[in-house]
């Protein structure tokens, strides 16, 4: 499986942006599917994860509210909406996909990840 994350850029605080993750491969719709993200000097954090039936969604407590996950397995993609942008939500995104179907907020229980888009957020 190939990950092909898109959608990153520069915005001020308070504004949107929709991360995609276009997945190569027939099998994408048993795929868990989640998002991590990167600061500058930090270690690599969880933010939201999907099951492959959409029915659990994760995220962590610091975009609870603002974040939305979503999928759509008939083009093989995974959206992130991001809304009310902070300065801190500064990072490179990137996307994750577990062969175990599941939701899951683990890094190393995914198998495959994207090259990154990067999000920066002005004050």
């Amino acid at each position: 499986v190939q990950l092909q994350a898109s959608g990153g850029g520069l915005v001020q605080a308070g504004g949107s942006l929709r991360l995609s993750c276009a997945a190569s491969g027939r099998t994408f719709s048993t795929y868990g599917m989640g998002w991590f993200r990167q600061a500058p000097g930090k270690e690599r954090e969880f933010v939201s994860t999907i099951s492959w039936s959409s029915m659990i969604t994760y995220y962590t407590d610091s975009v609870k509210g603002r974040f939305t996950i979503s999928r759509d397995n008939a083009k093989n993609t995974v959206y992130l909406q991001m809304n009310s942008l902070k300065p801190e939500d500064t990072a490179v995104y990137y996307c994750t996909a577990t062969e175990t179907g599941r939701a899951q907020k683990v890094d190393d229980l995914y198998d495959y990840w994207g090259q990154g888009t990067l999000v920066t957020v002005s004050s």
